[in-house]
């Protein structure tokens, strides 16, 4: 992990002159990201919801990931963490940090001194740090998206790869503060996270910023008969919390009403939730699914989504649940009380008291005129809040220097790609 020298004004970066730059002009729309184009996490989703969005206005744009270096160079070197995180787990994290960051900066300088009128739109912090040591000209913009729970230092913790008593993580959290201070904008896609965020470091309240939400194409109203009561999706680890989902199906189970779930997704805490559900006899109402390509897709297939995550932003899979109309019941980490609205698209739930969740979502889910009113809430509300057409137009434009939000127009043509 780097931390970049660049001296730069306050709030803007290199210059004030790249706002109005930007501003005048439909700059190419960069998108950095040291994740693979293709996956499963909210930002992958994101990436190429915004992308689709680009593509199907003409707006002309790039997806630029580590993985565009080449394979030789690139593969001997990732491969490196599976040796080294097993023998210590914060070094691992520092070798991912490092050179994800170290191979987006190659690409990015190979891009950017083909264009300078260059938006770069970053999906995390290294991907900014990369990005503003990249940049050769005012012109070239560098607005951080802020998907990242809490902190990305709070993440690796989160994923049990990390202790808040490490000097790894005091450097993530230095880091942080070093290049939030340096972006030309922010994007927060959660109310909740800039509250953190500005907290945390008022000054960044001068820096250009927007809440915009996560957002994602129509995908249209769910079909057919659902063939389970409750989907969650995510990786299966400590932060994701699945095992508190286990208690609550036990204590339903124990109530007398049988919960079938689906556990969408793969990861560390998989051998232990298995075991949970035969420990609490529960293993023939609980079916894990493994990694599933377009996991969303499944959604439509079950009654209602659940979410029990106890550390979140603004969850891209209950802005999917919402998209096909299914209710969703979620404990109120981050902001997800910006997306489940109590007792109208669905019901929020304790992360304590399994009895009491289970009570709540077996409630709902024997009255089907609640179901019903909670799936049309669902769905109305994806399409004024959360559909393609009604946020990201404002995030090109505030990407291309329009504070106010003020929709883009498309250029001629656009040459699309992405690595």
């Amino acid at each position: 992990m780097s931390i970049p020298t660049m001296m730069s004004k306050p709030g803007n970066g290199i210059d004030e002159d790249v706002v109005t730059t930007a501003a005048n002009s439909a700059s190419t729309i960069a998108i950095a990201s040291l994740m693979r184009y293709h996956g499963t996490t909210g930002l992958q989703t994101h990436v190429r919801a915004f992308e689709a969005y680009l593509n199907a206005r003409r707006l002309p744009n790039v997806v630029l990931t580590p993985f565009a270096a080449s394979a030789w160079q690139l593969y001997p070197v990732f491969g490196m963490r599976k040796l080294i995180a097993p023998l210590m787990a914060t070094a691992g994290v520092w070798w991912h940090m490092t050179w994800h960051e170290a191979f987006l900066l190659r690409v990015l300088r190979r891009e950017l001194m083909k264009r300078s009128d260059v938006a770069i739109y970053a999906q995390c912090l290294s991907s900014a740090s990369a990005a503003l040591r990249a940049r050769s000209s005012a012109s070239q913009r560098v607005i951080l998206a802020v998907h990242f729970n809490d902190s990305q230092a709070e993440e690796w913790v989160g994923k049990g790869l990390m202790k808040r008593s490490d000097r790894m993580y005091r450097a993530i959290r230095q880091f942080e503060a070093s290049v939030l201070k340096r972006v030309d904008g922010l994007v927060f896609v959660s109310e909740f996270m800039r509250r953190t965020l500005f907290a945390r470091y008022p000054d960044l309240c001068q820096i250009p910023h927007v809440v915009l939400p996560n957002f994602i194409k129509d995908p249209g109203p769910a079909k057919g008969m659902p063939d389970a009561d409750l989907i969650c999706i995510g990786t299966l680890e400590p932060r994701k919390n699945q095992g508190y989902l286990i208690d609550i199906v036990a204590a339903a189970l124990r109530a007398g009403h049988e919960l079938r779930v689906s556990i969408v997704g793969d990861g560390p805490d998989r051998a232990m939730l298995q075991k949970k559900t035969r420990d609490l006899g529960v293993a023939h109402l609980v079916r894990f699914t493994g990694f599933v390509p377009n996991a969303a897709g499944l959604i439509a297939h079950h009654r209602a989504c659940v979410h029990v995550a106890l550390q979140e932003n603004l969850p891209m899979t209950l802005v999917e649940a919402l998209a096909y109309g299914v209710p969703v019941f979620a404990t109120p980490a981050g902001g997800v009380p910006e997306i489940v609205e109590d007792g109208v698209n669905g019901r929020l739930i304790g992360h304590a008291d399994p009895a009491s969740a289970a009570q709540v979502i077996v409630d709902w889910l024997t009255s089907p005129e609640r179901m019903s009113d909670a799936g049309a809430a669902a769905r109305s509300g994806f399409l004024c809040r959360f559909e393609s057409d009604a946020v990201a137009s404002h995030l090109v434009s505030f990407i291309q220097g329009q504070p106010n939000g003020e929709p883009a127009s498309a250029p001629a043509s656009t040459v699309p790609s992405h690595g």
